[in-house]
């Protein structure tokens, strides 16, 4: 690695000069950043304890962005290391369109890497806008021709800029915040920063931390090189190694910390896993044998709760045999015991005619005669809605099902002996803020989580053990256990700091049981969401484009008095 150096022009090297010819990194350079990025796949789950290898990960990825010279290389540094994350970290979507979506082999690669490319434009941006907000990139007639020191403002503004990002590709056309870095951290160094700042704020300090090492590494390395200067400052190297060690004890320490409290009596639950197979799940034979299975396995035993998979009951509502209806029904009343199905909803006309499909959860509670109802709010596109202009793709795949209505953000929760339960469904809880929201706004907060989700349709992949390393994130967020019913797996109970209690192998067909206590409080992240982290991300990367390397330049104050300025800048820094 070139050692880096401060941010003006080489002696004897002229602004016009360096518009004519700005310092080219060779090919080599983003390729190992696209190895790094695919490297970086390993820190998420099944990798245990995978939270420590990100941060080593980062450190170097930092390091690489400071051999960039301007906001272009920069910024396909971050694609490349985007890139090589993304198509081996959701590598599944393969899986789903082609061997259950029956798209052609060619076209569901393509589509994995099309879509792989548009995911790594946010790590892109990240890398661009750390690129202006270090000092990096402020004139292109005076780009500089060497790589950057890493300073104090390029920490903060790296954190930023990735957090910032992170929170664009988890919102823009409805999102998708999969592998968003926090996630790595659940059993990592920085988990105790997820009740206060969530998922992209646990992101913004393990990225801050990872700079600020890399800042450290790198200016011994420029005092075991010989730079006076360098060697007589060791507080430059050591301070910003205190601090990330700082960072990763404050870490490991807070989850000492209780957000929320115990709240009515603890629940006893049992979790459905039918193992249905995806190619059957819709067909007539399938649908009937599903019905039976879970007739049998609801009633099977009973429990203050009782759980089955998104869509376990794969029918309209109003179409569920009479047999079943009257046979869980009876359950119910008879034990004591609540149950929550998955099916479709859905409203039938005067002339016959069913509209508004949704994806649906249908809640049972003893001796009430009427049926809990929750819509799924936040639809997959391809999957439950088609996208403006995407009509002739989702043709090119088998999916018996075509666009669904939406619930409402916030719907009432489902109440069991007095404690209220807040559900969701398939990959709804990947979405942090709204999780939190249905928290925080809700007339009665609930105090334990559900998600009924069926992953069948990525097979055995680590997408299984991906969702539920996010799930256990959304408890440590909310500091609210997390009970989780899917068809093929991963079915486990989370208790309210994200530990897995208990957990049903995958592919089998059975039923876990668990006891879990819910809770009441907001912790800091259920009072406000992402605008904590957005917030501090966008004063860092201000006072980072304002006050940073390359200000006076900006300002037109170039040649001499110019670089000199510069030049103090860095060494202050």
């Amino acid at each position: 690695m070139a050692d880096p150096i401060t941010s003006r022009l080489r002696r004897g090297v002229t602004p016009d000069a360096a518009d004519r010819g700005a310092r080219v990194l060779p090919w080599w350079h983003y390729l190992t950043a696209a190895a790094v990025g695919a490297l970086n796949t390993l820190s998420f789950a099944p990798t245990p304890h995978g939270g420590w290898l990100e941060l080593a990960i980062f450190a170097f990825f930092f390091a690489w962005l400071t051999r960039t010279t301007g906001w272009r290389s920069a910024a396909l540094t971050g694609f490349a290391f985007g890139f090589g994350n993304y198509v081996t970290g959701v590598w599944w979507l393969y899986v789903s369109m082609h061997f259950y979506g029956g798209m052609a082999a060619p076209l569901a690669g393509a589509a994995l890497v099309l879509f792989s490319l548009y995911l790594a434009i946010y790590p892109a941006l990240a890398a661009g806008i750390w690129s202006f907000c270090a000092g990096h990139a402020r004139n292109g007639k005076l780009a500089d021709l060497q790589p950057f020191s890493p300073t104090w403002h390029g920490a903060f503004a790296f954190a930023s800029a990735w957090a910032v990002g992170e929170w664009l590709r988890g919102t823009v056309f409805t999102g998708f915040p999969w592998l968003a870095s926090g996630y790595a951290q659940v059993d990592g160094p920085f988990a105790g920063f997820s009740p206060i700042a969530g998922v992209y704020g646990v992101g913004w300090v393990m990225a801050l931390a990872a700079a600020l090492i890399a800042q450290a590494v790198l200016r011994s390395r420029a005092a075991s090189n010989g730079d006076a200067k360098a060697a007589q400052r060791t507080s430059r190297v050591v301070t910003p190694a205190a601090i990330a060690v700082a960072l990763i004890a404050a870490g490991l320490l807070l989850p000492l910390v209780s957000w929320t409290t115990p709240a009515n009596a603890p629940l006893t639950v049992r979790l459905l896993q039918g193992n249905v197979k995806q190619d059957m799940k819709f067909e007539e034979s399938g649908v009937k044998a599903a019905i039976d299975e879970y007739e049998r396995m609801i009633t099977a035993k009973p429990a203050d709760l009782v759980v089955t998979p998104e869509t376990a009951i794969p029918v309209l509502a109003q179409a569920i045999p009479e047999s079943f209806a009257v046979a869980v029904r009876r359950f119910a009343d008879s034990t004591n015991t609540s149950i929550l199905f998955g099916a479709i909803g859905g409203t039938i006309t005067a002339e016959g005619h069913v509209v508004d499909y949704t994806n649906s959860l249908f809640g049972i509670t003893p001796g009430e005669a009427g049926v809990y109802r929750y819509d799924k709010h936040h639809l997959v596109p391809f999957g439950e809605f088609v996208p403006w202009g995407f009509r002739w793709f989702v043709n090119l795949m088998k999916i018996p099902l075509g666009d669904f209505a939406r619930g409402a953000p916030v719907q009432k929760p489902f109440v069991v002996h007095n404690q209220p339960i807040a559900v969701d469904i398939c990959y709804e809880d990947i979405f942090g803020e709204e999780i939190a929201r249905t928290v925080r706004e809700s007339d009665t907060p609930a105090g334990v989580l559900v998600n009924s989700t069926n992953l069948a349709w990525f097979g055995n992949t680590i997408a299984l053990d991906q969702h539920l390393q996010i799930a256990r994130m959304r408890s440590l967020e909310t500091g609210r256990p997390m009970l989780r019913a899917t068809n093929t797996g991963a079915t486990a109970a989370i208790d309210a700091r994200g530990n897995v209690i208990a957990r049903l192998p995958t592919f089998t067909e059975g039923s876990i049981e668990a006891v879990v206590q819910g809770t009441t409080g907001k912790t800091p992240y259920v009072t406000s969401g992402n605008n904590t982290v957005l917030a501090v991300s966008l004063l860092f990367l201000a006072f980072g484009f304002a006050f940073g390397p390359g200000r006076a330049r900006s300002n037109g104050k170039n040649g001499k008095n110019g670089a000199s300025g510069d030049a103090k800048r860095n060494r202050d820094a």
